[in-house]
């Protein structure tokens, strides 16, 4: 029996790999890091199928490095230390760390991967991990300071297409036949950038032909994937447009659609605590200071997934999605964190003014440190003006009030607190 043509077709070359360029093109980071001959451990991050396993064999070819890999979904502590003890042992005083590549690291435990720590700092393997999941929630501070980040991307049209005509013309069973793309919408939009899913799709089309001459359409496609449905996502559909359809939804306040998307996401197989950590994150970003109460809800619909399980876990779910959808919104917390690391990143490491500091000892008294202090609370109404931001940024604006009637009360307190400082002219 043949290798799946997801498998025949897998790149073996780096200039063979599709997509991604914004890291392996020409003067991308992590080419630049493999040319040359030396690499650090990273973190590939992205969707399904666009590549994070092959980009890691690629790499290791390259290098001509013994490449280990593990599965989170199947191994434990003592395969993580034994795989390190064969890279120790196996490992000449000069050469380059072996390579442990690990597959959907987000899934290792805490113990798991606080038993990669040591092997990493020293050098005795190069780890690459690969996640569909955010490390920064799903991998420990620790592992990820030591690790680069990088993000894959859903694969463009021009990408997925480009893999179709290679399968076509190149693959040892494929260009035997005389197969046509006459249309590519349907074949496109149902791989949802997900090459190894457009691979199969292919497959499953080209398999449902007796005749060796195939014209694809998208009539052809919808047909045989409506026979049948599930022949090319086996694990549930991971679609990161579905996702991004729901929290749209929730921020364009339209609950209906919300819970179309949400029930999607729980047909398809979705881990339920990736659906509760979006709600966290859309309840913060976008519903932020019109309704605080929202974070409280979504952080409480997070806490009862984890309590009740699934399947009574869909109904807080539910209910937090249909109350951040129908909550007034605000992202004025969100601008302002992200105006606020702009600044940060172009002004340095400002000086703290003196009168802010603490000054625990007698030295830092006669330097002026808390000199001048003023303590809010032996003021009228709890307030007195000074300066708080660096000399630099003394009159700098991050956080802008916008108009919900829980905001306005905000702003209106800034005005009264700050006067001209905070009056925004568009509320004028």
């Amino acid at each position: 029996m043949s290798e799946p043509l997801a498998e025949r077709m897998r790149p073996r070359k780096l200039d063979d790999y599709v997509g991604q360029e914004h890291i392996i093109g020409e003067g991308g980071v992590l080419r630049k890091m493999v040319l040359s001959g030396h690499i650090s451990s990273f973190i590939l991050w992205g969707p399904p199928g666009v590549g994070k396993t092959t980009l890691a064999e690629i790499i290791a070819n390259m290098l001509n490095v013994p490449f280990f890999t593990l599965s989170a979904v199947t191994s434990g502590v003592k395969d993580v230390r034994d795989v390190i003890e064969k890279a120790r042992n196996g490992r000449f005083f000069n050469s380059m760390s072996p390579i442990l590549f690990i597959d959907e690291i987000h899934r290792f435990s805490k113990s798991q991967q606080d038993s990669l720590l040591g092997a990493v700092e020293r050098g005795v393997i190069t780890l690459i991990g690969a996640t569909t999941e955010n490390p920064s929630f799903e991998v420990i501070r620790p592992l990820l300071s030591r690790c680069q980040v990088y993000v894959l991307k859903p694969l463009d049209q021009n990408a997925l297409t480009n893999i179709l005509q290679r399968a076509i013309n190149k693959d040892v069973e494929l260009s035997n036949k005389n197969i046509k793309l006459e249309e590519t919408a349907a074949i496109l939009r149902y791989s949802g950038g997900d090459a190894r899913k457009l691979l199969n799709i292919l497959e499953l089309v080209v398999d449902a032909c007796d005749s060796d001459e195939i014209i694809i359409t998208n009539k052809m496609v919808e047909e045989r994937l409506q026979e049948n449905p599930i022949a090319y996502d086996k694990d549930g559909e991971m679609h990161y447009d579905i996702i991004s359809a729901f929290i749209k939804s929730i921020r364009g306040s339209d609950p209906d659609a919300a819970l179309y998307w949400m029930a999607r996401m729980i047909e398809g197989g979705e881990d339920p605590q990736f659906i509760a950590r979006r709600l966290v994150i859309s309840a913060a970003e976008d519903i932020g200071l019109a309704n605080p109460n929202a974070l409280l809800l979504a952080n409480a619909a997070f806490d009862a997934v984890m309590k009740v399980g699934w399947p009574e876990g869909r109904i807080p779910l539910a209910e937090a999605a249909v109350y951040l959808a129908t909550s007034p919104k605000s992202n004025s917390a969100y601008m302002a964190i992200n105006t606020a690391l702009e600044v940060v990143k172009q002004s340095g490491n400002l000086p703290v003014p003196l009168h802010l500091r603490n000054a625990p000892t007698a030295l830092m008294s006669q330097l002026g440190y808390s000199d001048g202090y003023k303590y809010s609370h032996d003021y009228a109404g709890n307030f007195t003006e000074q300066q708080y931001l660096p000399d630099d940024l003394r009159n700098a604006r991050f956080w802008h009030g916008q108009h919900s009637p829980a905001e306005e009360t905000l702003y209106q307190r800034m005005l009264k607190c700050w006067g001209d400082r905070y009056k925004d002219t568009e509320k004028e």
